[in-house]
């Protein structure tokens, strides 16, 4: 089956499989319109890709992102530093790849930047991630956007993207109103989110689990989601998402399950009147199992980058959502025979959520330099 292909007709008794095309073609249709409007007649937006690693998932990963970009009209560069380079051991990789960061921060005529990881891993890499400047950052891995993120801050202006913005709110916004439309305060925008994440949630919407005649910020009320795989760039800020839209996402990993559920509002209490925004946190399941996780689970979605790790088919409650997100199948190839619905990869829906990124940002720096900052 082709990727642009919406749904393959199930066999009795199997669920729907939906591929990522069908879900990505309003949003190329929006990038579409976006990239005919006047503000890029003649000079498109300029995406830097800056590749430090000799792996091929992550060389395959670049060109496919030029070629999608080409698609839209976008101009893509990649830039090729430490061990990417011919003649290059590895040797002050991170010195490298940060000073091509730094270059394209202070370049003008670069919209967007986004950097291929892993290159080192664990706080090495976060580091890097937040040296790419947060008016350039497409893939939304900066500390100010991670911040936003786990804080529930879904509206920021571009003229604070430099301080991290407090986790209060104001009086003029409460926690309890900004979260009931998707429409923020007057002269505000929407925080950048990470690609991999946002795409995974933007796939739920298109599948009807996310209930929309529910309040904004709370539509994937009632839903229990399992996550597998806790990484910072995929699982942790996904299954925080997740809970601040209203699901109980149980996250599992290799050494622990946690559960991911939205930190209640007070704002009703007379009492106690809470000064942040509802947002999730964290409760240890340390008698919780995976099977247990699936059983009671509407949506599963795993992302684990090992080519032997598969999700148990017995064990998955019957008519759940499964949704793979690494590069290897990380379900069995009966998974329909329990799953409504099996989207096998998400990859195209990433890369439309990095130029939608791109696109925002676009409109980030129109407003940083209005505002002659």
């Amino acid at each position: 089956m082709s990727s642009s292909a919406s749904a393959s007709a199930p066999a009795q008794g199997q669920g729907i499989l939906v591929t990522a095309g069908k879900v990505h073609t309003p949003f190329k249709t929006e990038l579409l319109n976006e990239m005919s409007s006047p503000r890029f007649s003649g000079k498109p937006p300029h995406l830097v890709g800056i590749l430090a690693t000799k792996k091929e998932d992550a060389r395959t990963y670049a060109e496919f992102t030029k070629k999608a970009c080409e698609t839209i009209g976008i101009n893509f560069e990649l830039r090729l530093v430490g061990e990417a380079r011919e003649g290059m051991d590895g040797e002050g990789v991170g010195i490298d790849v940060e000073e091509a960061i730094l270059e394209a921060n202070d370049d003008s005529d670069v919209h967007g930047i986004m950097v291929y990881y892993p290159i080192y891993g664990g706080r090495q890499d976060q580091y890097l991630q937040s040296v790419v400047s947060p008016q350039k950052d497409v893939e939304g891995l900066n500390h100010q956007f991670l911040f936003n993120l786990y804080h529930n801050i879904r509206f920021i202006s571009p003229l604070t993207l430099r301080p991290i913005p407090a986790s209060t709110s104001s009086s003029s916004t409460p926690a309890s109103k900004s979260t009931q439309t998707d429409q923020g305060p007057e002269g505000s925008v929407k925080s950048v989110l990470p690609c991999t994440p946002l795409a995974i949630v933007k796939v739920l919407e298109h599948l009807g689990v996310y209930n929309k005649m529910l309040e904004y910020g709370d539509r994937a009320r009632g839903k229990v989601i399992t996550v597998i795989n806790r990484s910072e760039v995929v699982g942790r800020p996904l299954a925080a998402l997740l809970a601040n839209d209203g699901a109980r996402v149980i996250s599992v990993d290799i050494d622990s399950i946690v559960e991911f559920s939205k930190r209640p509002s007070n704002s009703s209490s007379q009492s106690q009147t809470s000064k942040f925004n509802p947002h999730h946190i964290t409760t240890p399941l340390p008698d919780f199992t995976l099977a247990q996780a699936l059983s009671i689970s509407d949506v599963v979605i795993s992302a684990v980058p090992v080519q032997s790790y598969k999700v148990p088919t017995r064990d998955l409650k019957d008519g759940c959502v499964c949704v793979n997100v690494a590069g290897e199948k990380n379900f069995e190839a009966d998974v329909r025979e329990r799953a409504s619905i099996y989207v096998p990869s998400v990859g195209m829906m990433t890369i439309a959520m990095l130029q939608r990124n791109l696109l925002r940002l676009c409109g980030y720096q129109d407003k940083i330099k209005e505002a002659g900052l």
